[in-house]
């Protein structure tokens, strides 16, 4: 776990600080492709008063000063309704892109809505950036390697988004992995079509004869889900094969003949 408080310095300018950022990573070391948990905790100034709604922005970058990857987002609780000595916190959890670069990265941390940052108590990089955190970017090969057998569609890239990549699979998709011989956590990034169904369709999650997990794929919007999956539940082979099971698919229109079940965008086993 790795947290680093801005509290050390002020702002560049004379506009009092609005509240003083910090943010925590759930590991400092993390593989391309690897998902962390990201905690932003804000402790709002006495006497601040944040008249709109804002938005978070948390860039890592290399030592360069490049950016590497990117989470803006708007808080769970609106800016405008933060109050004075207030300690505001919250968790993401995100996947490290598969960007080609290995070595330390920089966080920055700040708030803005549109061309506009407010000033937060910290360690200013830059024009109200706000440095909260270093990291380690480890190689993909760090990662248990997963193998996308049956029941998949080739993989596609959104036009307006070359880092965001996806594979629809069928009624039944299959992954394989490497036994690791533990506990492990799977990660499952989807969604869905559920305007396409009276109800949303039931995906059932599957190691052998065994449900491991199951849900009702209910959201047109990315949700990333996990799931326990215990070293007896894998078994003694080498080699594990995990099933994503829907119960009903669909096909898209425009000729299009493809059987479609749920839309991926990440999986993960996490043995750490």
């Amino acid at each position: 776990m790795l947290t680093l408080s801005s509290a050390c310095r002020g702002t560049a300018d004379d506009e009092p600080p609005v509240a003083t950022p910090s943010l925590t990573l759930n590991y400092d070391r993390v593989p391309i492709g690897s998902p962390v948990t990201v905690t932003y905790r804000f402790e709002v100034a006495q006497g601040a008063s944040i008249d709109d709604d804002y938005w978070v922005f948390m860039h890592v970058l290399d030592p360069d000063g490049e950016r590497l990857w990117d989470d803006d987002h708007q808080p769970p609780r609106p800016t405008s309704t933060w109050k004075p000595g207030e300690v505001i916190e919250y968790s993401r959890t995100l996947f490290v892109p598969t960007y080609p670069y290995i070595g330390e990265g920089v966080v920055r941390l700040g708030l803005y809505k549109g061309t506009r940052r407010l000033p937060l108590a910290g360690i200013e990089a830059t024009r109200r950036e706000y440095v909260v955190a270093r990291l380690q970017i480890l190689p993909q090969s760090e990662n248990i390697f997963r193998i996308y057998r049956d029941g998949w569609h080739m993989a596609e890239v959104a036009a307006d988004s070359p880092a965001t990549e996806w594979q629809w699979t069928t009624g039944r998709a299959t992954l394989s992995f490497r036994n690791p011989k533990s506990d492990v956590l799977f990660y499952l990034e989807s969604d869905a079509r559920p305007d396409l169904f009276p109800e949303p369709q039931l995906v059932t999650i599957r190691v052998g004869d065994q449900v491991v997990g199951s849900f009702r794929a209910d959201s047109r919007e990315r949700k990333l889900q996990t799931f326990p999956i215990t070293a007896a539940q894998l078994g003694t082979g080498d080699m594990v094969e995990l099933v994503i099971e829907v119960d009903r698919t669909f096909r898209p229109q425009g000729g299009d003949p493809r059987e479609l079940g749920i839309r991926v965008f990440n999986t993960f086993i996490d043995a750490r």
